[in-house]
């Protein structure tokens, strides 16, 4: 499994790479009040992702501070849902023995 997961991390890393060499053409973005910014492409895509990453979690800072407070306020750990219920997967005899198995 271990090997599994650092061929998947090699694969990922020269498909990024490859892709990485094949877009270094310079692009221009026209951006407010007649400014232009030139830049290679990858590094264009690149930053983009990056907004997306940072915005997407300045959205959930929110939330994640509110259920943090929920959970201090109602005094239970992970164990239980925002519901309110039991989040354990298992029943407490998880063999059924009138099957004989």
């Amino acid at each position: 499994m271990k090997y599994l997961m650092w061929l998947l991390n090699a694969a990922l890393f020269f498909v990024l790479f490859a892709f990485a060499l094949n877009n270094q053409d310079m692009v221009t973005l026209n951006l407010f009040f007649g400014t232009r910014w030139q830049a290679p492409m990858v590094v264009v895509v690149l930053l983009a992702m990056l907004i997306g990453v940072f915005l997407g979690v300045v959205a959930m800072v929110p939330l994640w501070l509110r259920a943090k407070k929920a959970r201090r306020r109602s005094g239970s750990g992970p164990a239980t849902t925002a519901f309110g219920g039991d989040t354990t997967l298992l029943p407490s005899d998880p063999i059924e023995r009138r099957h004989g198995l």
